[in-house]
């Protein structure tokens, strides 16, 4: 069994706005260092596969069709082999 860290985020062309609101309240609170906020989603997926690449390739073929949108999203992911619960 492996499981995946999946992060997903906006690309950099594509606006924010979770992110600007999030740097806007920083700044309300006095937080005057940070200068960018980009907001994003994170998933772990267990998932039952033969190997750490063919974990991989069914991660990437997931995310590409359904967990994150390609034209304004974009993704990465780690797996790592766990135990079985």
């Amino acid at each position: 069994m492996f499981l995946a860290r999946v992060f997903i985020t906006f690309k950099p062309t594509v606006n924010d706005p979770e992110g600007q609101t999030i740097l806007s309240g920083l700044h309300d609170m006095g937080v005057d260092t940070v200068i960018n906020v980009r907001a994003g989603k994170y998933m772990e997926v267990r998932l039952e596969a033969n190997t750490e690449s063919a974990a991989a390739e069914t991660v990437g073929e997931m995310c590409d069709k359904l967990l994150a949108n390609p034209v304004i999203e974009e993704y990465r992911f780690e797996i790592e082999p766990v135990e079985d619960e």
